[in-house]
């Protein structure tokens, strides 16, 4: 299943069965979900999806481990692909 696919308003569950957000919306490489409990959004990257079905998206790791991965960041450039120094030192020449 492609990204683009997902839908607002789909659970998150982790893979021991535990609901850790619900889906905002979709970026290219990451959910934007909404988390339960006190937390607030947070951004889920597209490697940690393990399964989507029935409109439920399953995670490749426990909840309680998600909740410790710090995705409260945005990823660096939202969408854009990560660049290097050393990619942008011919910009200069």
């Amino acid at each position: 299943m492609r990204m683009a696919e997902l839908k607002a308003g789909w659970a998150i569950l982790g893979n021991d069965g535990r609901r850790f957000g619900t889906v905002q919306s979709v970026g290219q490489n990451y959910i934007l979900a909404s988390g339960t409990g006190f937390r607030g959004d947070l951004y889920v990257p597209a490697s940690h999806v393990a399964n989507v079905e029935h409109g439920v998206v399953y995670l490749n790791l426990a909840k309680r481990e998600a909740d410790e991965m710090g995705w409260e960041q945005p990823p660096r450039d939202l969408d854009a692909p990560e660049t290097s120094p050393e990619t942008d030192l011919h910009r200069h020449i």
